[in-house]
């Protein structure tokens, strides 16, 4: 199991984005990519907004939108938040062109928030995400990108699932919004992420996520296929 803290990217972006297109055979999904969003009972409406705009605004980043076309990479959106309340909100979508990507973030800024309390199942949340891959088994790389503001406090521990992610050939990176818990990124180091160059990002707080998501989709999208 590697598992690092993110580096600085010290190859340009540009550099990055046009390997990985090289590395990829005509139309080959690189990354399918699943956006796993907390959305228990700790966010207030106003922090669920800042997640569901600053992931938009992400994805309307050139640069981000040009990677996921250059990795014609396959995207999907989770809620959650206790251990029996996951959902699908948005399905796998392919990222083909430039459009595509525009109407996924045209539909992550639409999304109703699915639930406004319960606990938090960052366990249950991933092995609910695990399943979805399913319906993109072309795609080179699995990754689940989760987010959250605190540890998990019901359901199956997430660290009694970190083997069975990398079974599955699925790396699980962190984005942790520390605003509440201090200890926050230590903990998704030291129990959440797993797999080949997992990583976590931290967010001082709501209004540092769109910063924070949008770094982290640069590395997860951008990096080259070994």
């Amino acid at each position: 199991m590697g598992v690092r803290c993110l580096a600085p990217v010290v190859r340009p972006l540009a550099t990055t984005i046009a390997l990985a297109a090289a590395a990829l055979p005509a139309s080959a999904c690189d990354v399918a990519l699943a956006l796993t969003v907390d959305v228990s009972g700790s966010i207030s409406p106003e922090e669920y907004r800042l997640q569901m705009d600053g992931l938009a605004d992400a994805l309307e980043q050139s640069t981000i939108a040009d990677a996921l076309v250059a990795t014609q990479a396959a995207l999907s959106l989770v809620q959650w938040t206790g251990a029996s309340r996951q959902e699908l909100s948005i399905d796998w979508r392919r990222m083909k062109s430039l459009r595509d990507v525009a109407e996924m973030a045209r539909i992550v800024r639409a999304t109703p928030r699915a639930w406004e309390h319960f606990s938090t199942a960052i366990g249950n949340a991933l092995l609910f995400t695990a399943v979805t891959f399913e319906a993109v088994p072309d795609c080179t790389r699995r990754v689940i990108d989760v987010s959250g503001d605190g540890s998990s406090n019901e359901g199956t521990p997430p660290a009694a699932v970190r083997a069975q992610m990398a079974a599955m050939g699925i790396t699980v990176n962190g984005l942790a919004i520390a605003d509440i818990e201090a200890n926050l990124t230590p903990y998704y180091h030291n129990h959440v992420i797993t797999g080949d160059g997992a990583f976590v990002i931290t967010a001082r707080d709501y209004a540092d996520y769109p910063r924070a998501i949008e770094r982290k989709l640069l590395a997860e999208i951008g990096r080259p296929t070994s």
